[in-house]
């Protein structure tokens, strides 16, 4: 597998601020643990001809932004196979924070505690999902370039569906409009809702340690169109996932 030049690793995003060019160091964190239920193997299972996490890592390596990239991770196979990709793997993930109720913002908080034991403390993190072939390095640019006004950036897409138009079941099984008065409202007078691609959040440390969630008061988002997002947890999910990458690299 090829690797990226790992001296992209040593380049630092920079911010100006009253006119001073300031350091800021900054790290990606790839949460991959090994115990995918729904699709086994998920996080190194080929997609379009190579394991899926390596689109993460290369995208992270490639954005030039960060002091480290790394992942992750309780499971042998995929911590070899990152490392071939180019991420590092300084420390196991715990048993604690591979378990089935452990959060991501629990293995955020894990990754930058045993950083700091280690005396590495970063300014600001792109933690990165394993499944998120639609990341690119250029997207990673314009998201870390949004915490120069922000302390979080979370990527969201519009519901394609206008959500005040739902419908409930009622008691008895039958259908209803949850919200009746909208039944005749223009699609285009709704106002859009949007939800979490589950791709990446980029933050700044001090705010998440904080208030330990990449979901702060301070939080923009990076609005995706719907042809590069996609959930993956079933295998349609996965075919579909590989038409709209094919259609997004024909278009590059």
């Amino acid at each position: 597998m090829q690797k990226i030049c790992r001296e992209q690793q040593g380049q630092k995003s920079m911010t100006e601020k009253k006119g001073t060019m300031l350091t800021m160091s900054s790290i990606a964190i790839i949460t991959a643990r090994g115990g995918s239920k729904r699709i086994p193997r998920k996080n190194v299972k080929p997609f379009c001809g190579k394991p899926i996490i390596t689109y993460s890592i290369e995208a992270a390596l490639r954005s030039g932004l960060f002091d480290e990239v790394m992942v992750s991770t309780e499971d042998e196979e995929i911590a070899q196979i990152a490392r071939e990709a180019g991420a590092q793997v300084p420390f196991m993930r715990s048993s604690e924070s591979a378990g089935d109720y452990a959060s991501t913002d629990d293995v955020l908080l894990e990754v930058l505690g045993a950083y700091k034991a280690q005396g590495k403390e970063f300014d600001t993190f792109c933690c990165l999902y394993p499944t998120a072939p639609f990341v690119t390095a250029e997207k990673l640019k314009k998201a870390m370039g949004l915490l120069e006004k922000a302390d979080s950036v979370m990527p969201v897409v519009a519901f394609s569906f206008p959500p005040q138009r739902c419908m409930v079941l009622n008691e008895e099984g039958e259908l209803r409009m949850k919200w009746p008065e909208h039944a005749k409202t223009r699609s285009q007078d709704l106002e859009p809702y949007y939800h979490d691609c589950g791709q990446f959040y980029c933050c700044r440390t001090a705010p998440f340690l904080q208030y330990k969630t990449t979901d702060l008061p301070h939080m923009v988002p990076m609005i995706m169109s719907e042809l590069e997002v996609q959930d993956i947890d079933n295998p349609d999910d996965w075919e579909i996932a590989e038409l709209k990458y094919q259609k997004m690299i024909a278009k590059a």
